[in-house]
C-alpha cells in the first residue's frame, strides 16, 4: 500500500459535496493511510460521523469539547503528513484565511504545521465573488495548495462557471503527490509514457489494430505523477479517463507515435514505452469503403516503423528507457534480446498466453528484466505493477 505509515487529516465542511468526501476517505484508507476525519457541525448535517468511522476505522473529531479531544486541534495538524479540506466551503476558506479558530477544524488549521490541500466547493456566484477570490489568494500565499473547483452541474442546476468540487479520484491523486513527491527520486523529473494501441487504416472505415486497452500505460503515468514527476502521456485510441495532472498527446498511427516520441525524448528523463503499436499496415489505404458484397479482398501488409529503433538516438544523455515485450514463447530470452538490441535500460515482459495478464484485463503478471537482474512478479493489479516498475526505474544505476 503506497501510503502505508502516512497520516492524513480530512477536514470536511458543510456543503452538498460532503458525500464525495466519503470516497476520498475510503480511497486514502485503501492506499494505507491512517485517515483522521474532522467534521464541522454543518458537515455533520449532511454525513454523520458513523459513516466516516466505518470507512476509516478511526474515531471522528467533531468538537473541541469532547472528552479526550481537548488538545486534538494541536496534535492532528502537527503530526499529519497532509491536511485535505474537501469540500472546502466559502465559509471555511474565509475563516481559515482570516485566522478565525471557532471550531475544532479551524483551530487545527491555525495551529497546524502540516501542508494543506484545499478542494473548494460552492455555488458559482460565491466562488466568483471578489471576497472568495481574495481569500483563496491569501491561503495560497500561506503555502496552501488548491485543486479545482471545476465547471459542471451544481446542486441548483447546470453552470458554465467553476464551483463544483473536483472529483474524489483527482483529489486523491493530488493528495498522493503532495505526500510522496518531497524527496522522491522522480520529483521534478520529466517522464514520458506511451500507452494503448495504434490503428492503421485500410479504408475510411476499417483499421488494423490490436487488443491493447492502454490500462498499463495509464497506470504508469498516474503512478509517476503521484511520485512528483512531470508526466506526458502519449496515448493511442482508448476509452480510459485521463489521469489527473498528466499532459496527454493523442496519436492514431504508429507514425504518429514515432513523431510524438521523437519530440518528447529530447528532454525526457524517463521514457516508458507501454504502447502496443500495430506491427503491420496496409501498403495502400483505400479512399473508398469497399462493399462486403464485392467478395474476398486481398490486402498486402508491410511492417510499420520501429519507434524505439528510430528515436533512440534522440534520447537525452543519462535518460532511462523502459520497453515492453509481449511474447507467447521463449519470453525471457526474446525480451533480453530486445533489451540489448534496442539499447533499453529495463524491459517488462508479458506472456500473452497467461491468464490474468496481457491485453484488456485489470491485472498483469510480468517479469522485470534489466542488464543485471531478472525479477518475476506475481499476478497483481496493473497499478501495483506500475509501482513496482517505477521502483525498479529509481534503483537503476
Amino acid at each position: 500500500m503506497i501510503l502505508a505509515g502516512r497520516r492524513v487529516v480530512l477536514g470536511v465542511s458543510g456543503g452538498i459535496a460532503c458525500y464525495k468526501a466519503c470516497t476520498i476517505a475510503r480511497r486514502l484508507t485503501e492506499m494505507g493511510a491512517a485517515v483522521d476525519v474532522v467534521l464541522t457541525s454543518s458537515a455533520g448535517r449532511f454525513v454523520g460521523p458513523a459513516t466516516f468511522e466505518a470507512l476509516t476505522h478511526r474515531p471522528v473529531f467533531t468538537s473541541l469539547w469532547e472528552r479526550d479531544t481537548t488538545l486534538a486541534h494541536l496534535e492532528l495538524g502537527q503530526n499529519a503528513d497532509l491536511i485535505v479540506l474537501a469540500p472546502a466551503t466559502a465559509n471555511l476558506i474565509a475563516r481559515a484565511a482570516q485566522g478565525i479558530a471557532d471550531d475544532i477544524l479551524t483551530a487545527m488549521l491555525l495551529a497546524r504545521t502540516a501542508p494543506v490541500l484545499v478542494a473548494p466547493a460552492m455555488n458559482d456566484e460565491m466562488f466568483a465573488h471578489p471576497a472568495t477570490q481574495k481569500n483563496l489568494e491569501t491561503i495560497r500565499g500561506m503555502g496552501w495548495s488548491v485543486v479545482g473547483p471545476e465547471i459542471g452541474p451544481l446542486a441548483e442546476g447546470a453552470s458554465d462557471r467553476p464551483g463544483r468540487m473536483t472529483e474524489p479520484e483527482a483529489i486523491v491523486a493530488a493528495a498522493e503527490r503532495k505526500i510522496r513527491a518531497p524527496g522522491g527520486a522522480l520529483a521534478g523529473k520529466r517522464v514520458v509514457v506511451t500507452a494503448g494501441p495504434t490503428r492503421e487504416g485500410l479504408d475510411p472505415v476499417r483499421v488494423f489494430t490490436n487488443r491493447s486497452s492502454g490500462r498499463m500505460g495509464y497506470a504508469v503515468a498516474a503512478a509517476a505523477y503521484g511520485r512528483g514527476a512531470d508526466v506526458t502521456l502519449v496515448s493511442g485510441p482508448t476509452t480510459l479517463p485521463i489521469p489527473f495532472g498528466v499532459d496527454v498527446v493523442t496519436v492514431e498511427t504508429t507514425a504518429d507515435l514515432q513523431e510524438a516520441v521523437a519530440t518528447a525524448l529530447a528532454d525526457a528523463d524517463v521514457l516508458v514505452m507501454a504502447a502496443a503499436p500495430a506491427d503491420y499496415r496496409p501498403q495502400e489505404e483505400r479512399q473508398d469503403k469497399r462493399p462486403r458484397g464485392d467478395g474476398p479482398v486481398d490486402v498486402r501488409l508491410e511492417p510499420t516503423i520501429d519507434v524505439l529503433e528510430t528515436t533512440r538516438s534522440k534520447r537525452k544523455k543519462g535518460s532511462v528507457i523502459v520497453g515492453f515485450a509481449l511474447e507467447t514463447s521463449e519470453g525471457v530470452q526474446r525480451a533480453r534480446g530486445k533489451l540489448d538490441r534496442k539499447g533499453l535500460d529495463l524491459i517488462v515482459l508479458n506472456m500473452a498466453n497467461e491468464t490474468g495478464a496481457g491485453f484488456d484485463v485489470e491485472t498483469n503478471r510480468v517479469t522485470l528484466i534489466s542488464r543485471t537482474d531478472t525479477v518475476q512478479l506475481p499476478q497483481m493489479s496493473k497499478h501495483e505493477v506500475a509501482e513496482r516498475l517505477l521502483d525498479a526505474v529509481e534503483l537503476l544505476p
